[in-house]
């Protein structure tokens, strides 16, 4: 029986991503680089460069046994994200759109001092 948060192959909307995380049954992992996730990020997102992660860095703390979902600015460095997550054996997918799809429904974005962030 399909899932009811499945998106085309495996994707969440931001809704659906969102209230994963929300009901703890997923971390989000933003994949976007320093000054983008500075600029704005999901609260409580878990943050790891997609380049470190290419090069071999460890995933944050707190990514081991649930379901990473990796979200970027447009949904495609996730994807990258998931196929190097799911070959290392976690259970994981990606926010369709990333995170300007999940700043134009409204979800929440703050900035790295707590303020109120932009998505860029």
């Amino acid at each position: 029986m399909p899932s009811l948060f499945h998106r085309g192959p495996g994707r969440l909307t931001p809704e659906q991503a969102h209230r994963q995380v929300t009901d703890g049954r997923a971390v989000l992992l933003d994949v976007r680089e320093t000054p983008e996730w500075d600029a704005g990020h999901a609260p409580g997102a878990l943050h790891r460069p997609l380049t470190r992660l290419m090069a071999g860095a460890p995933l944050p703390a707190g990514t081991r046994g649930v379901r990473v979902v990796a979200v970027c600015r447009s949904g495609n460095r996730s994807r990258a994200a998931v196929d190097l997550l799911t070959t290392a054996g976690l259970d994981a997918t990606d926010v369709s759109g990333g995170m300007a799809a999940w700043a134009r429904e409204g979800l929440p974005v703050t900035g790295v001092n707590g303020s109120g962030g932009v998505i860029r």
